[in-house]
């Protein structure tokens, strides 16, 4: 007897690419940061994701594991380095340090990013995008440009949509059995 398992991948994606929006549209300069991007940043983008980490622990899919366990834990992470000063229990952070903070989480989606050859091309390109996302907030916070944070800003929009893309892709293309939103599959080759 075999169990059929859903694919918790659509829930992990859209909780990252919602709140990778949210807050890079403060990051681009439009709205300062609030309750709103924090509660996303624990909720949907930190719990969201555990829960579908732990879900493709099931599924048996380490990257799944790795990626989601990992994001989910860099939400709540930053909430907490954002809350934390203004609660009185440390001290805020230097923006040096949050660049190493964020050049760290560049260097680890970049080897996400080496793991997704054999994944769909819009998977690539959300590794892809949010490698180069973790690294030009890290510059942003090494040299003060608010250039560089509002340039970080809307190519973490582009980012995040193309998580909530590839989770709305998954869910029409199963619903329907059928490719309706294309998501760039890799063609098997023949020999």
């Amino acid at each position: 007897m075999s169990e059929k398992l859903a694919n918790p991948a659509p829930l992990g994606l859209m909780g990252f690419g919602m709140t990778t929006v949210l807050l890079n549209i403060h990051n681009a300069g439009f709205f300062p940061i609030s309750a709103m991007i924090l509660a996303m940043g624990l909720c949907y983008g930190g719990l969201a994701q555990i829960i579908a980490g732990i879900m493709e622990f099931k599924r048996g899919n380490t990257f799944g594991v790795t990626s989601f366990l990992s994001y989910g834990i860099f939400w709540w992470t930053l909430v907490f380095l954002l809350v934390m000063p203004t609660m009185g229990l440390a001290e805020a952070t230097p923006h040096a340090y949050m660049g190493w903070y964020l050049l760290m989480w560049g260097i680890f989606t970049l080897f996400m990013l080496v793991g997704t050859i054999n994944y769909p091309r819009v998977k690539q390109f959300v590794f892809a995008s949010l490698t180069v996302l973790f690294f030009l907030l890290a510059a942003r916070d090494f040299t003060g440009s608010e250039l560089i944070g509002t340039i970080a800003g809307f190519e973490g929009i582009i980012c995040g949509a193309s998580a909530i893309y590839l989770a709305m892709a998954t869910v029409i293309n199963e619903q329907y059995g059928r490719t309706v939103l294309p998501i760039g599959d890799h063609k098997k080759a023949t020999v």
